[in-house]
């Protein structure tokens, strides 16, 4: 008995150090033995952007008129803006602007359905082959879409995603450690790209080829962008990752808001994991070693946090050394309610504002996990405030 739950202890505990630090550390190794892909000095493809808004007036003018900025020929872009039933002066603001910019293509749906439909009937309007998706509160560096798709070079080339800045406001909690944990994402990100296997585009800036898009399926709510990218490299196409193609979000205002969107997140991430189930068992070994070690662990962890503490709990009967290790998590949680309690203040100290904000990131995955497997999430949702 002792002896298996040292096993089921030691294999739980190794998964979760395996996802958090040794799979960053073994993927960017791994990376240095792919040669950098050039990018094109020049670049005249099509492009057409594609944007789905709902309710974004605080944002969507300054958006468009970001998009304006860019340096690049607008001979060769269009952007398609489809509103998702707004309420507000959405609607308004896009038919206007469309007026003053003719690459600006506004439509205005009359039923509300949400981001992934929304984003379907965009494709089919298209008229370019380089589908370019971004979000109302994402802003672009002047040269980021031109730096983008100058990555599309090669034939086995089948989407890019740019890097995302997250920047904080005046108005952030010091509690929140979104951009934090942003930053270490951007470093597997980096080392994922450069092996053609990046796992996951950020939402706000990547783009794929037009034959490379699947619908994103209406009756099951998934993570749209995880859900595009994932297919472009289910069909043994490079997906690469722009480090100098720059987009700039500002982190959520309140970490509530945060926590709301990593419990929507984590269901969504659950139904794509089901539609892209084949990956965990690729042809190419790289790409599902890296599948299961920087999503399917990860998503796990919070059931591998809890097989771990309470099989170290038992040990803790019978097996000294397990003492030390059993109080180890204690004190880490300990922190962690006490970080919550400094947040409750707006007092952020990393000893207890990062072991908090672990917890209640995997806390939300496994609320997640409970409304993925009760069916309680909806394809239809607001944006996070930011």
């Amino acid at each position: 008995m002792i002896l298996i739950l040292k096993v089921v202890f030691g294999i739980s505990a190794f998964l979760v150090v395996h996802t958090y630090l040794i799979y960053p550390l073994l993927i960017k190794f791994i990376s240095l033995f792919f040669k950098k892909d050039k990018v094109l000095t020049s670049c005249n493809q099509k492009v057409s952007v594609l944007l789905s808004a709902f309710n974004e007036e605080k944002v969507i003018k300054e958006r468009i008129e970001n998009i304006a900025k860019l340096d690049c020929d607008f001979d060769n872009i269009e952007v398609l803006i489809g509103s998702d039933n707004s309420t507000d002066k959405t609607n308004q603001i896009i038919s206007e602007m469309s007026l003053q910019f003719k690459w600006l293509k506004p439509f205005l749906f009359e039923k509300r359905r949400g981001k992934a439909l929304v984003l379907n009937d965009l494709v089919a309007k298209a008229s370019n082959d380089i589908l370019v998706f971004t979000d109302a509160n994402t802003f672009f560096k002047k040269d980021a879409l031109k730096t983008l798709i100058s990555y599309f070079n090669k034939e086995d080339i089948g989407g890019v995603s740019g890097r995302l800045q997250l920047i904080e406001s005046e108005m952030i909690e010091k509690g929140v450690k979104e951009k934090n944990y942003w930053d270490y994402e951007i470093f597997i990100k980096k080392s994922e790209g450069r092996c053609g296997i990046l796992i996951g585009a950020n939402g706000g800036i990547f783009a794929i080829k037009r034959n490379l898009y699947k619908k994103i399926p209406a009756d099951k709510p998934v993570t749209d962008d995880l859900f595009i990218s994932l297919n472009v490299i289910n069909k043994d196409f490079k997906f690469l990752y722009a480090n100098e193609s720059i987009a700039i979000e500002e982190v959520g205002q309140k970490i509530i808001h945060e926590f709301k969107r990593k419990i929507r997140f984590s269901a969504t991430n659950f139904q794509t994991l089901v539609l892209y189930k084949s990956l965990l068992f690729n042809k190419n070994l790289l790409l599902s070693f890296s599948f299961w070690s920087h999503k399917v662990i990860r998503w796990m962890t919070p059931l591998l946090l809890i097989v771990a503490f309470l099989s170290s709990m038992f040990l803790f009967i019978w097996a000294d050394e397990f003492r030390v290790i059993f109080f180890a998590q204690v004190l880490f949680y300990g922190l962690s309610v006490i970080g919550y309690i400094l947040d409750k203040k707006g007092v952020s100290i990393s000893l207890f504002s990062i072991p908090f904000y672990f917890s209640l990131a995997n806390i939300a995955i496994l609320i997640g996990l409970k409304n993925f497997l009760m069916k309680k999430h909806s394809i239809v949702w607001d944006s996070t405030p930011r």
